[in-house]
């Protein structure tokens, strides 16, 4: 009920008034039961705009830092994430990857949308990066439909290390679901989760037209911050 309330009486309707978001292909997001919103990721922002924009609720794994932040800004914090919708995970790996998998997987169990970023991070450039298999793992897995997502213009509204957005338009380009049905049962295959990973993300290069770079996100990331000699 308090996502309801923000979503539909207090926070969209500002948010939605002074940004003015257009979408393309709403109608594509399934009108009922579970299904994966997979999106590539400019920013911020990306986790709110997109559940705007759909009269659904769509639920997001959001790293658990943004969760336990102390004083009063970790308060505000962790209010403005419960309110989008969002739900903690630890991204450390291992054990941790495969109870956010589990989480992701009991989200769609209930019938509801979840939001998923195939590129892990946010693109340090405005590129589309190299997809992770956790994504093509919890389509397989789930048997649910895949809606590639593409946001447009949501880096130059609030690029990466901003914290004031700037007042600018931003899009929403939602595609027909995906069908990987063809490969259920293969989960344990990696060949199939990079096959369906890379499939998903080439439809993602095609609805952003974005310049598409075969390397982690991450790894890009890891080395501009790596002290230089």
């Amino acid at each position: 009920m308090f996502y309801w309330i923000m979503k539909h009486i207090v926070v969209g309707p500002i948010v939605l008034g002074i940004f003015r978001p257009w979408v393309v292909g709403l109608e594509h997001v399934p009108k009922e039961g579970g299904a994966i919103l997979a999106s590539n990721h400019l920013s911020f922002i990306d986790s709110i705009f997109l559940p705007l924009v759909v009269d659904r609720n769509v639920v997001f794994l959001a790293k658990s830092e943004y969760f336990t932040g102390k004083g009063i800004k970790g308060w505000l914090t962790r209010l403005f994430f419960q309110a989008t919708g969002q739900l903690p995970i630890d991204r450390s790996g291992g054990k941790a990857s495969e109870a956010s998998l589990n989480t992701g997987l009991r989200v769609l169990g209930r019938g509801e949308l979840l939001g998923i970023y195939p590129e892990g991070t946010r693109s340090p450039d405005a590129r589309l990066y190299r997809g992770r298999t956790g994504v093509a793992r919890m389509v397989l897995e789930s048997g649910v439909p895949v809606v590639p997502v593409a946001m447009i213009g949501t880096d130059e509204v609030m690029p990466i290390g901003t914290r004031i957005p700037k007042v600018r338009r931003i899009g929403v380009v939602i595609g027909e679901p995906l069908d990987f049905s063809r490969f259920e049962g293969l989960e344990s295959d990696r060949f199939v989760l990079r096959s369906v990973t890379d499939e998903l993300v080439y439809r993602l290069r095609e609805l952003s037209g974005q310049e598409y770079v075969d390397v982690y996100a991450s790894s890009v990331k890891e080395k501009r911050a790596a002290p230089t000699r």
